[in-house]
């Protein structure tokens, strides 16, 4: 029998001909209105929901949808999915773990490089016809902390070590002994030890504000920070605050607390770089999140395990 996908999504459109080419009947609903109507009308239609951290998918939306089997997450995080109402239910969860790991990484020493290098600044300077020859500090040879060593953080790690000759340290709940880079016990002790903060983590209760105010004085007003993971990983205004005093050097931020809006007084600022939550977006990451999506419900509707289960 054919089975339906609401999909909530909408980053990865050109690729959801792969899911409908293998025989999968899409609802597509990517705003909050037409996600209300799909689950009214479609509610007993559906038998599996693709959506994305942020999008989750609510205990009450779960309950009103009496097949769905499995929740296919894009992205590494899940923290607007209600893990123990499907779990109730019995409903699998999956994630899109390491499917776009390397466009993660490659934005995240871009946004690095921009911000060290002040290259925004540098190019807004030169097209108004001016020519400030600003000295700014080397990336090469820095020490970089990255809170979160999964794939998004193993693959920085690498660009970083190999790449820039970048001494790697890192933070998780416990340490891996099958990488070469320092492990600190906290957020705080690793950035005491470190030149650039990156957030790597995922989001949800666990990781809210691992990075306060003492974990960016820590790090100090040589120090940078780089958020491409979950916005609520940090404490924005603290941030803000370390920012605008001086206590800190920079910031470049993929991710915001109320996306689309972005804090004025982070625009505000010059030694910020900022972009729309795009970090995770390539043309073949896309591909290669919907080709994991489609190799879990395959796997899933054929009794097999699935490939990136989530617990809850």
């Amino acid at each position: 029998m054919r089975k339906t996908v609401l999909v909530l999504v909408e980053t990865v459109d050109d690729y959801l001909p792969l899911l409908e080419q293998a025989g999968y009947r899409l609802i597509r609903a990517p705003s909050p209105q037409m996600r209300s109507d799909a689950i009214q009308r479609h509610a007993g239609e559906i038998d599996a929901v693709l959506t994305r951290g942020p999008l989750g998918l609510t205990a009450a939306e779960i309950a009103a949808l009496p097949k769905l089997q499995i929740i296919c997450v894009i992205g590494a995080g899940y923290e607007q999915v209600d893990l123990a109402a499907a779990a109730a239910r019995g409903i699998t969860v999956t994630n899109g773990a390491g499917a776009n790991a390397a466009a993660v990484a490659d934005h995240t020493m871009a946004m690095l490089l921009a911000l060290l290098r002040d290259i925004p600044r540098a190019d807004a300077s030169t097209r108004r016809g001016e020519w400030n020859r600003v000295i700014s500090p080397s990336v090469s040879g820095k020490r970089l902390g990255l809170l979160g060593l999964g794939a998004v953080g193993q693959a920085i790690a690498k660009r970083a070590s190999l790449g820039f000759d970048m001494n790697i340290s890192y933070h998780s709940r416990t340490p891996r002994t099958d990488v070469p880079y320092t492990w600190y016990d906290s957020p705080l002790h690793l950035a005491e030890a470190i030149d650039i903060l990156v957030v790597a983590t995922p989001g949800g209760a666990n990781t809210r504000h691992l990075v306060d105010a003492p974990v960016l004085e820590a790090l100090g007003a040589q120090g940078y920070l780089v958020n491409i993971a979950r916005a609520s990983v940090v404490d924005t205004q603290a941030l803000v605050s370390a920012l605008e005093q001086g206590r800190l050097a920079g910031a470049a931020l993929d991710v915001f607390d109320d996306e689309p809006a972005v804090p004025d007084a982070l625009k505000a600022l010059g030694n910020t770089v900022l972009t729309p939550h795009v970090a995770g977006q390539s043309p073949e990451a896309a591909r290669d999140t919907v080709t994991l999506v489609l190799r879990n419900l395959q796997a899933f509707f054929a009794g097999e395990p699935v490939l990136t289960p989530v617990r809850a």
